[in-house]
């Protein structure tokens, strides 16, 4: 039984930044249960609203149902409720809804659930993907709008109508008129959160949208800067937030943006450079090249 309902998740959520820890490899590419403990042992050590095992940045995307199963069980113990653990929901509609009945019955409090696979969708199959995957499970649901799976405003309400247990929006495509628009015609019945990489780019502008958190990669690897970021933000502090970009957020997305598939591999490479390693990513990412990790390091290092 979940310890959260999904109005109380949504509340939970809402209130602070949201944590996407990676998933620790070995060197032969098998999950590394016991150094992924230890992240979430140190990331513990931080305040945080919410903790996503096994997302975008976890390379859910290339992890095997029973691997889900075991990253997110494996969060589930380790968290041991400090903070509420929300598993993923990916690929079919039933394999979809196959994740989810295994992240309830692991004690997860909620679900992201990421775009299907592959194939483009009209808005009607999107509505009713969402919805057999939110009836599914007693858990709140967070979808991802992004991909082959952006969800437009009507579409959203129509979900949320049917869905009760649909608590939150998150949006990983950046379009103002849209956010705007699913804001306008959903309101407060459900929560946003910003999914864009990396989301401290976009935060303080999404805030006046109803975007209330975001989902920080960089909390990863240099968690105090992240949760002094995301105050600046919800502060408005305008000269901190610009401060703080030009000081590391934008040169560090100049390393991002030279690859495909590097907004994964620099949040291993920062955890590199901070002298807590997480392994390589798995095909097809690629890792960042040496000499990239020590243009890193010596970015974190003015933030130090």
């Amino acid at each position: 039984m979940t310890e959260y309902s999904p109005t109380d998740l949504a509340t939970q959520l809402k209130s602070g930044l949201l944590s996407f820890p990676v998933t620790h490899f070995a060197e032969d590419l098998e999950f590394d249960e016991g150094e992924y403990r230890k992240h979430l042992a140190w990331l513990a050590e931080y305040p945080v609203a919410g903790l996503f095992a096994a997302g975008g940045t976890g390379e859910g995307f290339s992890l095997t149902l029973e691997e889900t199963d075991r990253v997110v069980r494996t969060a589930v113990d380790e968290v041991a409720g400090a903070v509420p653990v929300l598993a993923p929901a990916t690929g079919s509609t039933r394999n979809a809804i196959a994740q989810a009945k295994a992240a309830e019955a692991a004690g997860a409090d909620g679900l992201l659930l990421m775009p299907p696979y592959l194939t483009e969708a009209s808005q009607a199959g999107l509505v009713e993907h969402v919805s057999q995957v939110c009836q599914a499970t007693n858990l709140g649901v967070v979808v991802y709008s992004r991909a082959n799976a952006v969800l437009h405003d009507k579409a959203v309400a129509q979900i949320a109508d049917r869905n009760p247990t649909l608590i939150g929006f998150k949006d990983g495509v950046g379009n103002i008129e849209q956010m705007t628009r699913t804001y306008a015609r959903v309101g407060d019945r459900l929560m946003y959160v910003g999914g864009l990489p990396t989301a401290e780019t976009f935060a303080l502008p999404l805030l006046q949208l109803g975007v209330s958190t975001y989902s920080s990669a960089l909390f990863n690897f240099v968690p105090q800067f992240a949760i002094d970021f995301y105050d600046a933000v919800i502060a408005q502090d305008r000269v901190e937030v610009y401060r703080r970009l030009n000081e590391f957020v934008l040169p560090s997305l100049d390393i991002r943006d030279r690859t495909q598939g590097y907004a994964v591999s620099i949040v291993k490479a920062g955890l590199t450079a901070v002298g807590r390693p997480s392994g390589p990513v798995r095909p097809p990412l690629t890792d960042l090249r040496e000499d990239e990790v020590a243009e890193l390091r010596n970015l974190i290092g003015r933030i130090a």
